[in-house]
């Protein structure tokens, strides 16, 4: 998971910064079609105005950057030390009213509640379609490797031979999507020793933690601070047929490990980095992710407290750091 520079993570996690905020996730009652309304205004009003839409009849509310997918994109980290709450300088209000709604009533009514005069705003209509199996559609099988794949469960297994992790996108980040997550995935696959225990620390969906057993590891942990995260791994530890052991951080046991993967942000592992050395056996071997390249070397500092490391594997702008406990 990255940290405080301005590059987008966009697969989910309780860490992760956000490129969508939603008020109501789905629409309370059916309607075919949709109006949807786009609003820009600025970080002051923009959650406020959400709510005021919502209260007055809109379907659903989001909260999106302006200038996603833009050189101008601001994106936003929750680490900790940073507020918990945060929100894009310049933003863009996106609702979603029934074909018959008078949007353009509850849109004045809701600007004059948030002190917005002559409130500007664009509008379209969504047709309904069958929107489970559109979203399903976004998710195809991701090649991590010639052996090792990661597929939706609606998905064929594009190769029978391979090692498959059927994963869905869910609530917990994880699905392979993002080069932080491919990076470890690489690793697992390539320098894991068949019996060697793990520890994922920062487990999300548990991607590493489940990709591990089915790698060949002969026990493996993930930890997260998220409720949602240790539910969304022990499920699909469940759907891959693997025993695969998930904590909060103050159930974790005793123990050290022969392998420690932490797949977090920038922050967290500059502050974990003597607790994550001390959960790594003598000789034994840590994956650091979710670092932006630019932060590889100062975080190659930290752990050659502990660690001999090898140089940093970078991809689309991510780094991922490995290296051996003396």
């Amino acid at each position: 998971m990255p940290s405080e520079a301005a590059r987008p993570r966009s697969d989910g996690i309780s860490l992760a910064p956000r490129r969508l905020k939603p008020i109501s996730i789905f629409p309370r009652k059916p309607a075919m079609p949709y109006q949807q309304i786009t609003v820009n205004v600025n970080d002051a009003v923009a959650e406020r105005l959400a709510d005021a839409l919502m209260e007055h009849g809109a379907l659903s509310a989001a909260i999106e950057d302006a200038y996603a997918g833009t050189q101008n994109e601001q994106a936003i980290f929750g680490e900790p030390g940073m507020p918990a709450e945060q929100i894009w300088q310049q933003s863009k209000v996106i609702a979603l009213f029934g074909e018959h709604d008078e949007a353009a009533a509850i849109i004045q009514i809701a600007a004059q509640e948030c002190g917005l005069k002559d409130l500007a705003y664009t509008g379209e209509t969504i047709e309904d379609q069958d929107w489970v199996r559109l979203t399903q559609s976004q998710f195809d099988p991701i090649r991590i490797s010639d052996r090792l794949w990661i597929t939706p469960s609606w998905h064929e297994v594009p190769e029978g031979s391979a090692v498959n992790l059927r994963l869905d996108p869910g609530l917990a980040f994880g699905t392979g999507s993002h080069p932080t997550t491919r990076l470890c995935l690489k690793w697992l696959d390539t320098q894991l020793k068949n019996g060697e225990s793990v520890l994922d620390y920062g487990c999300g969906s548990g991607i590493l933690t489940i990709a591990a057993l089915k790698l060949g590891a002969g026990f493996a942990v993930g930890v997260d601070i998220d409720e949602q995260a240790v539910r969304a791994g022990k499920d699909n530890a469940e759907q891959n047929n693997v025993d695969a052991q998930f904590f909060l951080p103050d159930g974790l046991p005793q123990g050290q490990f022969d392998v420690v993967v932490a797949n977090i942000l920038a922050n967290p592992l500059r502050m974990l980095g003597e607790m994550l050395a001390a959960r790594t056996k003598q000789g034994g071997r840590i994956v650091l992710s979710g670092l932006l390249d630019e932060q590889a070397e100062e975080l190659g500092g930290i752990y050659s407290q502990w660690f001999d490391l090898d140089p940093a594997e970078t991809e689309e702008g991510w780094a991922r750091l490995s290296g051996t406990k003396r």
